[in-house]
């Protein structure tokens, strides 16, 4: 997630649900008169009220609070003209042009997608492929040059050549230097529509026909298809690869073989992965990861372990990843839902998918008769006659004199009207697209018809937020949003990075709030029989070195004790309850199934971090810090009333 994508996230808690104002509702408050209406809060409160996390945002006082903070700023974001800057007007549009994307969808196609997508899903196809790149916009004789390539492959393909050999010397994929093209598993949704077309219509084993995407000119090879494995939940440790640098390069594997003997002995896999797990995103829930699916995760070993699992609690033996070793616990297998529960899912992916140009011709059809539209006959046949055969070789130029084209050839809805020299312009810049009808005349009409399309559906685009009042709340919601993710950018973010001196300053105010707990250097012995701890107790005492320990009582290949040894500050997870912070060695104590002896060799007690050490709070603090004076100051340049008696029944209403 981007910090962009992160900032909206929490935007979206405020802001949400932000519409165009109306005038019949009560004024809850002014902002240097400008009204914001009781409608607008109570949606936006009821909206968010169980997102927030914050017990005082869930306060209608506080809420108000920070309902008018971000009012002010987006008025800060306006008095300051960040609107007009180009980086803000080219991301509202890429967004609008994405939300558009919504209202341009027809049911019945969509369906048809959706049951194709859907019929897709149960399969997975592991494929290799070779790639001829060629630009969309490439001219026609480099698009040739890139046919005639990729057909000459083909042919090698076809006549037996392998085909990994064939990706390694000809791809123009720079990956397949190293997999030979092999793509490995993946269902539907996960490659691009026509290049999933081509590996889903073609036979297991057979070499596909010459397939066009936006990259350029594929072949296929399907190696397997097989069913689709669905998702899984599962728990694991990990012990990190060695580094290269690291003197004993076995000492992962040999951990993770000792733990998987553990598990083995009888001893929970959960407490194992809490005490020796070194994913630390996983390691304090027991191991358990979020579920997922074939080619989600970066690591085909780990998956297929995972899948090859199939009795809940089931464990894997140690594997290896390019991570790290790994012990990999079944917790549940989760089944390809049904197409009733997915429909949203892939409504959604199909919106966003190359899917969506089969809805384009649909959405055509529909707006010309939604919309009046008429060509005026006498400008388009003088336009057609200027157009000549320079066109199918990109020769043709626009008339120098297109100023004397500017009378209206088609009027929309009798409200927008496009001139002439719209249409010659749009034409010049067909010429690349590869159109060859002939002769001129038909061309020019094939064209116009493209035009017209062109110039309906941008009517249609236009007037969205006219014609559902759901886009323009939306838009105007992102709108506002973009703003004050600029705004606070330039006020508070960067401020708080690049004051080094009002950070430092902050540091020393509140270095007070920022503490270690008390730390030990320690080693923790473990295991699950009071007898191996006698022994090791008597070992410890006579500072036996911990690889001596070890070896003498982990024997006949039965792991009967380990050590972790570190830092470690009070509270932690990996360490023992019962665990006390002095120096020397401990007597044998249990806890659940463990017994444990703790060898601390030195104790470091609670104290003020450095700065380094808190850097990341501290700023994130000092941003807060300048957030709240930055809103008091606000409050002092502009004029904000609230209608308190407004706001009291507002609160009744809301009242649980």
């Amino acid at each position: 997630m981007s910090v962009k994508q992160f900032f909206f996230a929490l935007f979206i808690l405020v802001a949400s649900a932000t519409s165009a104002q109306n005038n019949s509702k009560e004024v809850l408050f002014t902002i240097n008169e400008k009204p914001y209406y009781s409608d607008e809060f109570s949606r936006v409160y009821k909206k968010n009220l169980d997102l927030v996390k914050d017990e005082s945002q869930k306060d209608l006082g506080q809420y108000l609070e920070l309902f008018i903070g971000y009012k002010l700023k987006v008025n800060k974001a306006y008095k300051l003209g960040l609107e007009n800057s180009t980086r803000y007007q080219n991301e509202l549009k890429t967004y609008r042009s994405q939300l558009a994307k919504n209202y341009f969808n027809d049911t019945k196609i969509t369906e048809a997608l959706i049951a194709e997508g859907y019929n897709r899903l149960q399969k997975e196809v592991k494929a290799s492929h070779i790639l001829i790149l060629a630009d969309e916009n490439a001219t026609p004789e480099d698009t040739l040059k890139a046919y005639k390539k990729i057909e000459e492959i083909r042919k090698k393909a076809l006549a037996g050549d392998n085909f990994g050999d064939l990706a390694v010397q000809y791809s123009e994929d720079p990956s397949a230097k190293e997999n030979k093209g092999n793509l490995g598993y993946f269902t539907a949704f996960r490659m691009v529509y026509a290049f999933e077309n081509a590996a889903y219509n073609t036979p297991k084993g057979q070499i596909s026909k010459i397939t066009r995407t936006r990259f350029g000119y594929h072949i296929l090879k399907v190696d397997d298809v097989r069913e689709n494995r669905g998702e899984i939940t599962v728990a694991h440790i990990m012990i990190l690869n060695p580094k290269p640098e690291d003197t004993d390069q076995e000492k992962a594997k040999n951990t993770i073989n000792d733990i998987y003997k553990k598990i083995q002995q009888g001893e929970k896999f959960e407490d194992l992965a809490q005490q020796f797990s070194e994913d630390k995103s996983s390691s304090s829930k027991g191991g358990v990861l979020n579920k997922f699916g074939s080619g989600q995760l970066s690591s085909e070993e780990f998956e297929n372990a995972a899948f090859s699992l199939n009795t809940p609690n089931e464990i894997s033996k140690p594997i290896q990843s390019q991570f790290g070793w790994h012990i990999v616990k079944l917790i549940e297998k989760h089944p390809v839902k049904t197409m009733a529960e997915m429909k949203v899912e892939l409504e959604t992916k199909i919106g966003k998918d190359e899917r969506s140009k089969k809805l384009v011709t649909s959405l055509n059809e529909k707006l010309r008769k939604k919309y009046s539209y008429k060509r005026d006959s006498k400008q388009y046949g003088l336009l057609a006659k200027l157009v000549t055969n320079d066109f199918y070789e990109n020769k043709w130029v626009l008339p120098a004199n297109t100023k004397d084209f500017t009378a209206t050839l088609l009027n929309i809805n009798g409200t927008k009207k496009i001139e002439g020299k719209t249409f010659l312009e749009y034409i010049e810049k067909q010429q690349k697209s590869g159109i060859a009808i002939k002769p001129v005349p038909k061309l020019v009409d094939a064209l116009y018809e493209r035009f017209l399309d062109e110039q309906l559906t941008a009517f249609y685009d236009d007037n969205l937020e006219t014609e559902f009042p759901d886009f323009a709340n939306v838009m105007e919601e992102y709108r506002d949003g973009l703003l004050l993710f600029d705004l606070m950018e330039k006020e508070i973010w960067e401020r708080a990075k690049t004051d080094t001196i009002g950070l430092q300053s902050f540091y020393n105010e509140h270095k007070s709030e920022h503490l270690w707990k008390n730390r030990v250097e320690a080693n923790i012995f473990s295991s699950t029989k009071m007898d191996v701890m006698k022994k090791a107790l008597a070992l410890i005492k006579k500072k036996t070195d911990l690889a001596k320990i070890k070896e003498t009582l982990n024997v006949d290949n039965v792991v009967n004790i380990m050590v972790k040894s570190g830092l470690f500050e009070e509270g932690s997870d990996t360490l023992p309850k019962g665990m006390k912070f002095e120096v020397g060695v401990s007597d044998i104590f249990k806890e659940g199934e463990y017994y444990f002896i703790t060898q601390v060799e030195k104790v470091l007690p609670a104290g003020v971090k450095t700065f380094e050490e808190c850097k990341g709070k501290i700023t994130n603090d000092y941003q807060q810090y300048l957030e709240q004076r930055w809103v008091d100051d606000l409050k002092k340049e502009y004029t904000v009333k609230v209608n308190m008696d407004v706001f009291e029944r507002v609160k009744r209403q809301l009242k649980p």
